[in-house]
């Protein structure tokens, strides 16, 4: 019988909103490494270490016990006291933490010795207040001041940062503790005396201020062990659970990773930028990504409209509000386009970085308009084009007048910020886009899934105008879908390797490089539909197909590296796209080989949480896939990349200004059945039960709250013919 491995990356990651704690197993942060508290984009913590009489602690096992709570099973090593040797495994220390705003932290000690134990507990603390950005690169530059004060009256330690008028403050509060806490050389300390059995405790509080906004702990003692809780956050989670959509299966790997992709969705909810109970947005992944990102936003509301449709209604109105207005070169800005991503820390507050926010993506203006319309073709609300039109207009004018950069009538990118990126596509690697020979492409550079993602917002947003009562509007767009469709494949299609462009280079010359990014030509529908066909069968040639899923560069390119970023790796959103533009042109079967592989994948990844990443190497017989070390774990869009996957093994497309609704299931043999439970489109709620009956799929309407017809019906490409 195989052994069963589970990956994961090597530390403990807790978070909530805008805070979260990454520590090594034993539950440390080691300094001059990544590791931390942080939030709002800085670290409060930069070192912390816990002691008995000078040793340190050995870990017997650590993990999370929810998102937002972990527990770290620790025991001594041998140590000296005046009364002589302890011996080693004889204490055990038990550390349980929970995030909620700021951080609450237990601490146990029991004595499991014949004889009673005298020594010191010290806790070792340190912040730097380094900005994420300095963290990340391991770059560091010294500013302001920074004093540590102990108080003691209160008993709690604090350390504080000032630049100009840049402030943060970290505070360790020890209470309910079995002895009094004391501090001396950057140590909180405990004298401990234990009879054989007895145990000691402590309650510990992190409090991060930052400015005049104080995050204080939310959470108990109980919290680190994941039991419920009443905060806020807490019932904001339940309710968001509750609302979406819920999945059975006999595919007991496909329910696990529904479900916590679900959690972590939620998990990754940022409260401070909530607009109603039911109108937010998750960050886009811990812990790098802890904010508001314009491309990734749009994507997760779009992989969420099979769970709940209204999630998107957050992302539409919080980048409607960062909507550039104006051109800010340091910033790559120009009026209409939507925002990349919005930073909170030091070198935002003094613009060092353009991330205030920083415009540098190709992709987030045109994939606004695709989720804008797909929004209202879920929820129904024709409010939404209303309160959006003015948004959607000057999104339209930004893609003619500033993202076709020579007036060629191809989508193209070039910075013009001293900080800006080479890459603005989702790839956006510095090193992601290249020659066959693995050389570097450089800017300006016009990569082919914009010109597919304008494609599809052309032809969305000409239904959008046509609801609107404007046909002459939706006729203009129709017509420049289609003379885009004709010069893209004339200009894309490389016939000599049978595949589509990579990007057009400076010179507008097509780079033929075997990538992933020509499958998301298949989901915006401008392929024409004998070249999908050809798309689908190279990508699943060996240098293409892992075995875990689609590789980002075939393997076969010189550039190719399996642990890169974006360079042979494997990225689960970026397959769950890929896998509806197959269902889209009818590929059905290959659809679900993705989705098999990628499930799989996840069923060996810890609590089945798809990281943000993993390495491309070849699946073998009792292989793994092999975690990339600085993946974001959880990650919005990696989460959900199941929800895109189940839709285009359902093929469920929703028309609810029409009143309908579309599958066109076709279940593959490792899935059986499948239920939807509490299915919402429109004002109706659906229970959908889908199952194999030989080599047919049959399905049927299990319960209906509303009016609502579900009808069979394929999901064609757009309706625009490519001139021959």
């Amino acid at each position: 019988m195989p052994t069963e491995i589970s990956v994961g990356p090597p530390v403990l990651t807790i978070n909530q909103g805008s805070t979260f704690m990454v520590t090594d197993l034993n539950g440390e942060i080691t300094a001059d490494t990544e590791l931390g508290v942080f939030a709002g984009d800085t670290r409060f913590v930069s070192h912390w270490a816990i002691f008995a009489n000078g040793e340190s602690w050995e870990l017997l096992t650590s993990g999370p016990t929810s998102y937002y709570g972990e527990r770290i099973y620790l025991t001594n090593k041998a140590f000296s006291t005046e009364d002589g040797i302890v011996p080693p495994g004889t204490l055990e220390l038990t550390i349980g933490r929970s995030v909620g705003e700021g951080i609450h932290e237990d601490l146990d000690v029991t004595n499991f010795s014949l004889t009673p134990v005298r020594f010191i507990l010290e806790i070792a603390l340190r912040s730097d207040f380094a900005d994420l950005f300095e963290v990340k690169s391991h770059k560091f530059v010294r500013r302001g001041h920074t004093d540590s004060d102990w108080d003691e009256q209160s008993g709690e330690m604090s350390t504080s940062y000032t630049n100009q008028d840049f402030m943060r403050r970290f505070t360790y509060r020890p209470f309910n503790s079995g002895s009094p806490a004391r501090y001396a050389n950057g140590r909180v300390s405990f004298e401990i005396e234990l009879a054989p059995g007895a145990s000691w405790h402590t309650c510990c509080d992190y409090i991060l201020v930052e400015g005049t906004q104080i995050r204080a702990p939310s959470r108990e003692c109980s919290a680190a062990a994941g039991g419920p809780q009443n905060t806020r956050e807490d019932e904001l989670q339940r309710q968001w659970e509750r609302e979406a959509t819920k999945l059975t299966s006999a595919n007991e790997d496909l329910y696990r990773l529904y479900r916590q992709s679900v959690e972590d969705m939620g998990a990754l909810r940022i409260y401070d930028h909530d607009f109603a109970p039911d109108v937010w947005l998750p960050a886009a992944g811990v812990p790098w990504f802890v904010t508001i990102f314009g491309r990734d936003s749009l994507i997760v509301s779009l992989q969420n409209m099979l769970v709940h449709a209204g999630f998107a209604r957050g992302a539409l109105k919080k980048l409607a509000e960062l909507q550039a207005t104006e051109m800010d070169d340091y910033r790559d800005a120009e009026p209409g386009k939507i925002p990349h991503e919005i930073r909170f820390g030091e070198l935002a507050h003094f613009k060092k970085v353009p991330h205030t926010p920083y415009y540098g993506t190709a992709d987030a203006t045109p994939l606004y308009l695709v989720t804008l319309h797909e929004a209202w073709k879920w929820l129904g609300d024709d409010t939404l084009l209303h309160e959006y039109r003015d948004v959607a207009e000057r999104c339209l004018e930004w893609i003619d007048r500033y993202g076709d950069l020579d007036g060629d009538g191809f989508q193209e990118y070039q910075t013009r910020s001293t900080l800006g990126y080479e890459n603005v596509g989702w790839k956006d690697a510095g090193d992601a886009v290249v020659y066959p020979d693995g050389s570097q492409v450089k800017q300006p550079k016009a990569l082919c899934e914009l010109q597919g993602y304008v494609f599809d917002a052309w032809m969305r947003m000409a239904e959008v105008f046509e609801a609107l009562g404007e046909p002459g509007r939706a006729s203009e767009l129709r017509r420049k879908a289609a003379d885009l469709q004709e010069r893209f494949e004339n200009r894309f299609w490389c016939e000599d390797v049978g595949f589509y462009a990579f990007a057009l280079d400076r010179n507008k010359e097509p780079v033929p490089t075997i990538a992933s990014n020509a499958g998301h030509l298949l989901w915006s529908g401008i392929a024409r539909p004998d070249h999908a066909g050809r798309v689908v069968q190279r990508y699943f040639e060996p240098d293409m197909w892992s075995g875990w899923g689609i590789r980002t560069l075939s393997a076969r390119n010189p550039a190719y590296n399996p642990f890169s970023y974006q360079l042979g790796s494997v990225w689960p959103h970026d397959n769950g796209i890929i896998a509806l533009g197959f269902k889209r042109y009818g590929f059905s079967t290959e659809a679900a080989r993705v989705a098999r592989d990628v499930s799989e994948a996840a069923s060996h990844f810890v609590s089945y949480r798809l990281p943000e990443l993993y390495a491309g190497i070849e699946r073998e017989a009792r292989s793994f896939p092999v975690q990339y070390r600085g993946a974001n774990v959880p990650q919005a869009w990696a989460a959900g990349s199941i929800f895109h996957l189940l839709q285009a093994i359902l093929g469920i497309q929703a028309d609810a200004p029409n009143g309908r609704l579309h599958v066109d299931p076709d279940l593959p043999p490792w899935l059986p059945d499948l239920t939807l439970r509490g299915l919402v489109v429109g004002g109706c709620s659906l229970d959908l039960r889908f199952w194999r009956d030989g080599d047919r799929t049959q399905w049927e309407v299990t319960a209906r709250e509303g009016n609502l017809e579900v009808m069979q019906q394929a999901w064609p490409p757009w309706p625009v013919a490519v001139p021959r």
